[in-house]
């Protein structure tokens, strides 16, 4: 580097603070580790008679740090501290520091093409359209105006991928941070995916993803619909071996991706449900690949066989980030087919083993991760590493603060439902007096008991009315009482009743029985 090209230090910038006339001097580049502020426009120092001779400003601490030269930064610091008893640092206002801050970020990010996920689709009346862009770790406010929204090829909607070409800038009123949108693009294969789209929401609403099924906890064999050449197969193999030996796997060779791969797949599943006593469960699988690759099982035959398979079925098709309509369709969705043999073998896995194996995995992180921040850490001045962690600091306190109010919210609300419910049912208790109540009940008692016993009463004597009507009817008839008359029951000598003269002959004995006793005689003649 030649003599030009070096950084001024403090005592270079003394002396050249007797010039009448401001200068910019530019810092040039040094090779150097790359830094957050690499991504920063370069900043410009002026300086001007009045104002260097005894300050540091804060282009020149920014300029420093943007070469990664900390050691001289603190080397300036220390050097301006033994000079100047005091450094007067800017006092901003909210207006300027965000104006500075939404000038710099402009400036450092005026074109730039970002991909996310759309969420929060909000057009207004006016016709510009305001949305949330997000990912698996953060989001960013999104505006796209009037204009560049009348150009879109197709109709934005909650959860498209899409692709965005823009600025950077900071909303003023609220200091927010927002991408000013001038085109937007769908991420994908198309048409071809607003196909499989409408395909998943149609099967969605005919309810075939409602049916999950538990899964066994002790299988003892596993079908496995898979291709013989694919090293999902080996996956499976390998994590079955080690986490359940017992366990058989019965192979259902099958392609995993072509035009064969729907009609394989399906005649696969079919046969482990039309033979379901051969095994416990079913896992459909193949490795990770392209959106292409995987597009057999976006197929509308392989949901409907998985649906209606007569065993569980677990999808491990691709990666954790890939998805189709088989993995909905099953009972269960692993991210791999590793992750699904595991899922099978779960219950056979060493609880130990599991522990052990998840705490060497967060020593390693942490040991990783402590690594990474002593690099970022030595790459810093002290000051810049103090400043950030007084930020980190700052926000996790802001963060506890909203956690603290909404927990207090929260338990205000619970405290005041309770309170509400207690009222209730005091009045309830209060309305239903026991005593009263018993009372009554016992006066109900009384009333049944005395209507029972009429009741009794009168059903025994109509009996006992009927019954003596009864008797007097059958005593009416009976033969005795004609007797009683005077008449008489003649028998013939055989002892039966005679009832006509012509039954006997002279000389007959008959017997004559009356009312009271009887007698024998002898028949003289018949008249």
């Amino acid at each position: 580097m030649s003599s030009s090209d070096e950084i001024p230090s403090l005592a270079s910038l003394r002396r050249k603070a007797g010039k009448r006339t401001a200068r910019v001097q530019k810092f040039a580049h040094a090779e150097r580790p790359a830094s957050l502020f690499d991504t920063l426009a370069e900043p410009e120092i002026v300086r001007e008679e009045t104002t260097i001779a005894h300050d540091v400003t804060a282009a020149d601490v920014i300029a420093e740090v943007s070469r990664g030269l900390g050691a001289d930064v603190s080397r300036v610091v220390a050097a301006k501290r033994d000079v100047a008893p005091a450094i007067e640092a800017r006092v901003w206002t909210v207006g300027d520091l965000v104006r500075e801050v939404r000038e710099l970020v402009e400036r450092s990010y005026a074109q730039i093409t970002v991909d996310g996920e759309i969420s929060n689709w909000r057009p207004a009346a006016s016709g510009h359209c305001y949305f949330t862009l997000k990912d698996g770790n953060a989001q960013l406010s999104v505006v796209l105006f009037r204009r560049q929204a009348a150009l879109l090829r197709f109709k934005p909607k909650d959860g498209d991928a899409v692709r965005l070409r823009g600025q950077v800038s900071v909303y003023e009123s609220r200091g927010q941070m927002q991408l000013i949108a001038e085109s937007m693009e769908e991420v994908g294969q198309g048409a071809l995916l607003a196909a499989v789209q409408r395909l998943k929401e149609k099967l969605r609403r005919e309810g075939l993803f409602d049916r999950k099924r538990v899964l066994p906890a002790f299988p003892k064999c596993i079908g496995v619909v898979t291709s013989l050449q694919g090293a999902a197969l080996r996956d499976i193999v390998k994590v079955c071996r080690r986490r359940h030996a017992a366990v058989n796997l019965l192979i259902y060779p099958a392609a995993v991706q072509g035009p064969r791969c729907a009609v394989e797949v399906i005649a696969g599943v079919k046969w482990f449900s039309a033979h379901a006593e051969r095994v416990d469960v079913v896992i459909v699988a193949r490795g990770g690949g392209s959106w292409e690759d995987l597009h057999g099982f976006d197929d509308e035959g392989v949901a409907r066989a998985i649906a209606a398979c007569t065993v569980p079925v677990i999808a491990g098709i691709g990666h954790a980030t890939d998805t189709t309509i088989a993995d909905a369709a099953a009972d269960v969705c692993a991210p791999t087919p590793s992750a699904a043999a595991e899922l099978v073998t779960a219950a056979q896995h060493h609880i130990e083993e599991r522990v052990a194996r998840l705490r060497g995995r967060v020593l390693r992180s942490g040991s990783y991760e402590m690594l990474r921040a002593r690099q970022r850490f030595s790459r810093l001045s002290a000051e810049a590493a103090l400043r950030r962690l007084r930020d980190s600091l700052s926000r996790r306190e802001q963060r506890l603060d909203e956690l603290g109010f909404r927990a207090e919210s929260a338990m205000a609300r619970t405290l005041r439902g309770r309170r509400e419910r207690l009222t209730r049912l005091s009045s309830r208790l209060q309305r239903q007096d026991v005593a009263l109540r018993l009372a009554e009940d016992a006066r109900r008692l009384e009333r049944l008991r005395s209507r029972l016993e009429s009741a009794g009463a009168a059903v025994a004597t109509a009996r006992v009315q009927r019954v003596e009507r009864c008797a007097s009817r059958l005593e009416a008839l009976s033969p005795l009482r004609v007797l009683e008359r005077g008449y008489a029951l003649v028998y013939g000598p055989d002892g039966k009743l005679l009832r006509s003269a012509n039954s006997v002959v002279a000389h007959d004995t008959v017997t004559a029985r009356l009312a009271e006793g009887s007698f024998r005689a002898r028949v003289l003649e018949k008249p």
